[in-house]
C-alpha cells in the first residue's frame, strides 16, 4: 500500500527540573508552582509550538502549524527588533499544513481535517470550508488569476474557481500522494508525487501528462522551480536533484547534509534549501554549502521566507519562528565557497 502523508512532527523532549536542595514533607505536599506554565501561556511562541508553513501577503507574514496554530506579524519590521507575533485562537484547532498568498493578498490555509481556512483582511479573521474528499490532503496553491489547486493522496487533485465555493474533482490514477503543485500561469502548472512521480499542463488542469519518472523513485518532499523548465527537488539523506529540462533528465547537486529537506526558498540569484537538525544550505553553482547561522535548536525546519536582503525566517518544531543573517557567499580559490 502506498503511503498516504508523511511525518514532518518531532516529540518534544521533557524537560525535568532537578531540586537543589532535598525538602522533607511534614505532613503536606508542596503546592505546585505554575508561575512559569502560565507565563509560557502568554507568549505568541511557545515552545510547545510546531511550525508547519509560512506565507506573506505584502502586508503580514503569516506562520501556521498545529492545533489551530496561526500567528501573523508585520512584513516591514526593523531588522534589529525582535519581531512581534500576534497568535490568534482558531476554532477547532485544526492541524494546519500549507498556507499561500493569492494576488488579491487574501490568504488561504490547508488542515488535515480536509478543511481551508481563509481571510481577507490580513489574518485577523479566518473562515472555515470543507473539502470534499475523502483522501488525505498535503498541499495547495493559488494560481496567478486566483483559482484555487489542493492535491493530496491517491494522486488526488482538488480545483476551484471561485475562492472555494465549489470544487471539481481529478485524479491521475495512481496508488500514490502528490506532494507538491505550482503553477506558473493561470495554464502551465506542474504536479508531484511520491515514487519519482511528475505530470504537467498546459491547459489549466483539464488534462495532466506525466514526465519521465525521478531517479529511484524519489519522493520529494520539497520543490522549487523557476519556471517549467528549471527547478529543484529535495527529500530525504539530504538529497537534491536538478533538472534544466522540465523533468526530463535528472541530476544529483552535492549537499554538504545527510538530514532530510523539506523545502526551499529564493530571492533574486540566491536559492535556499532547509530540513531536518536546524539545516539551511545555499546553492552554490553546482553545489549546495551550509550557513554559518546559529543553530538555536536541533528541531526540524519546515519552512523558510527571505525577508529581505540579509535575513531569513525559519519555522520548525520545538517553537522555532525565528529570523537569522544569510551572510553574503564569497567565492574561494578552488571553486569553495565561505560566507561573510
Amino acid at each position: 500500500m502506498s503511503k498516504t502523508s508523511f511525518s514532518f512532527i518531532m516529540k518534544i523532549k521533557t524537560l525535568m527540573l532537578l531540586a537543589a536542595f532535598p525538602l522533607i514533607l511534614i505532613g503536606c505536599e508542596a503546592r505546585l508552582n505554575l508561575e512559569g506554565v502560565n507565563k509560557e501561556l502568554t507568549k505568541p511562541v511557545r515552545r510547545t509550538d510546531n511550525f508547519q508553513a509560512l506565507t506573506s501577503n505584502g502586508t503580514v507574514i503569516t506562520a501556521v502549524g498545529d492545533s489551530g496554530l496561526i500567528l501573523t506579524s508585520p512584513k516591514e519590521s526593523n531588522p534589529e527588533d525582535a519581531r512581534q507575533w500576534t497568535r490568534t485562537k482558531i476554532e477547532g484547532q485544526p492541524n494546519f499544513i500549507d498556507i499561500v498568498a493569492c494576488p488579491d493578498n487574501s490568504m488561504i490555509a490547508l488542515s488535515v481535517e480536509r478543511q481551508i481556512w481563509t481571510s481577507i483582511n490580513n489574518g485577523q479573521k479566518w473562515t472555515k470550508s470543507d473539502l470534499p474528499t475523502k483522501e488525505p490532503v498535503v498541499s495547495l496553491a493559488c494560481v496567478p488569476n486566483g483559482d484555487y489547486w489542493i492535491v493530496g493522496a491517491a494522486t488526488t487533485l482538488l480545483h476551484s474557481t471561485d475562492k472555494g465555493g465549489s470544487w471539481s474533482k481529478n485524479s491521475l490514477n495512481e496508488d500514490a500522494t502528490l506532494t507538491h503543485i505550482q503553477f506558473f500561469d493561470a495554464q502551465h502548472g506542474l504536479v508531484f508525487g511520491e515514487f519519482g512521480l511528475m505530470a504537467k499542463t498546459g491547459d489549466g488542469g483539464k488534462s495532466w501528462q506525466r514526465a519521465p519518472k525521478m531517479p529511484d523513485n524519489f519522493y520529494p518532499m520539497g520543490v522549487y522551480f523557476t519556471d517549467s523548465q528549471h527547478g529543484w527537488v529535495a527529500g530525504l539523506s539530504g538529497t537534491i536533484l536538478q533538472t534544466d529540462d522540465g523533468g526530463k533528465s535528472w541530476k544529483r547537486q552535492e549537499t554538504p547534509t545527510s538530514s532530510p529537506l523539506y523545502g526551499f526558498c529564493a530571492m533574486g540569484d540566491r536559492v535556499f534549501a532547509f530540513g531536518d537538525n536546524y539545516t539551511v544550505i545555499e546553492l552554490d553553482g553546482q553545489r549546495w554549502v551550509a550557513l554559518d547561522i546559529p543553530h538555536l535548536s536541533s528541531a526540524y525546519l519546515r519552512d523558510a521566507k527571505v525577508i529581505n536582503n540579509d535575513m531569513l525566517l525559519v519555522a520548525g518544531g520545538n517553537g522555532t519562528l525565528s529570523s537569522v543573517k544569510i551572510k553574503q557567499k564569497l567565492s574561494l580559490p578552488g571553486g569553495l565557497s565561505n560566507a561573510r
